[in-house]
């Protein structure tokens, strides 16, 4: 599994136009919004947890469909399945890695996202959490729908409509926890919630995944 991680990382590192992308979508989408809704600071301010966290799943969403297509495609996909992993060790250790190549870097990019949506300086470490958390989940709730979807025609379409609504939680927690804190409020109750949906999914998601790739 170490082994399959550090392959993961080091394909990121060789070919980083999926991390790229999802950091600069995450970054453009947060700039759009002073010039949908005005440069109204306090509208901003108002809107920007809920910004931060639709724009960062969305971006975290990008990479998804090309999880498990281009290994399915050349064979190692099968070879992966033979190697004596089991599907939900390949595909919790595939989860972890969309994480750590995606996900983090949009953590990185959060303060600037938040400065150009006016969130209070305050709420930046709690935003920083809340969308660690948030992407957490996406990423192997988001690798269950991608080994569903395995092979399906129009897939890339079925994949978001498959597992956007199961983020809705992540979003109300995650923008309610970064208001809380903008607010000058505990965001503690509402990170402990998306923290719980974060640990439901780390067992869970690699089960569905692995046996949905052991059915493929």
């Amino acid at each position: 599994m170490i082994a399959l991680l550090r392959r993961e990382l080091l394909l990121a590192v060789r070919h980083p136009a999926d991390t790229l992308a999802a950091v600069l979508f995450f970054l453009l989408v947060t700039a759009l919004f002073p010039f949908g809704v005005g440069p109204a600071p306090e509208m901003l301010a108002r809107l920007a947890p809920g910004a931060l966290l639709a724009a960062a799943l969305l971006a975290a969403l990008l990479p998804l469909d090309r999880l498990f297509g281009a290994e399915a495609e050349d064979g190692s996909l099968d070879q992966l399945l033979l190697s004596g992993l089991s599907g939900m060790q390949i595909t919790a250790v595939k989860a972890a890695g969309h994480w750590l190549t995606t996900g983090a870097p949009l953590l990185v990019a959060t303060p600037v996202a938040g400065a150009m949506l006016n969130l209070r300086v305050e709420a930046w470490g709690v935003a920083v959490l809340a969308l660690g958390l948030a992407t957490l989940f996406l990423s192997f709730v988001g690798t269950a729908g991608a080994a569903l979807t395995l092979g399906a025609r129009r897939g890339g379409v079925l994949l978001p409509l498959l597992v956007l609504p199961l983020t809705i939680p992540a979003v109300i927690f995650g923008a309610a926890g970064i208001e809380a804190a903008a607010s000058g409020l505990p965001a503690r109750p509402f990170l402990l919630l998306l923290g719980a949906l974060a640990a439901a999914a780390l067992p869970l998601a690699p089960l569905a995944a692995g046996a949905a790739l052991r059915a493929d």
